[in-house]
């Protein structure tokens, strides 16, 4: 499990302060996390659904990379994002993207898994090998 914190910092002058991005900045960021990754689960510590995306793609033996939201510096302009990209009727967090493809969040990866398609889905994805 790898997870990921950051602090979007410039020296200057002697003096750290935070870089001023632009909101597409983070959609990059964001973009190239997943695609780098076999599955990226965006998360906040606290949670529950969150621990249970989490704690099921564990139990089939992934080891997906881990952004806790609340514990990012940018975690705002990501959750800001994620709210754009998963639409007005569906939760935010978690969100989960598999092979680089946002899946969605927890009703999603659970459907996919009781329909048998998320084995398959990870799979192809390179995060599973049996």
């Amino acid at each position: 499990m790898e997870v990921v914190k950051s602090r979007v910092e410039v020296e200057g002058g002697g003096m750290k302060r935070k870089k001023v991005i632009s909101s597409g900045y983070y959609d990059v960021v964001v973009e190239e996390l997943a695609s780098s990754n076999a599955v990226v689960v965006f998360s906040m510590s606290s949670c529950c659904m969150c621990t249970v995306v989490k704690r099921l793609l564990f139990s089939l033996g992934v080891g997906p990379t881990i952004v806790e939201v609340d514990e990012h510096a940018a975690g705002p302009h990501i959750q800001a994002m994620l709210y754009r990209l998963a639409g007005p009727h569906q939760a935010p967090l978690p969100a989960v993207f598999i092979g680089g493809k946002f899946l969605g969040g927890v009703q999603t990866l659970m459907a996919s898994h009781i329909n048998g398609s998320l084995v398959r889905l990870l799979k192809d994805a390179g995060a599973l090998w049996l």
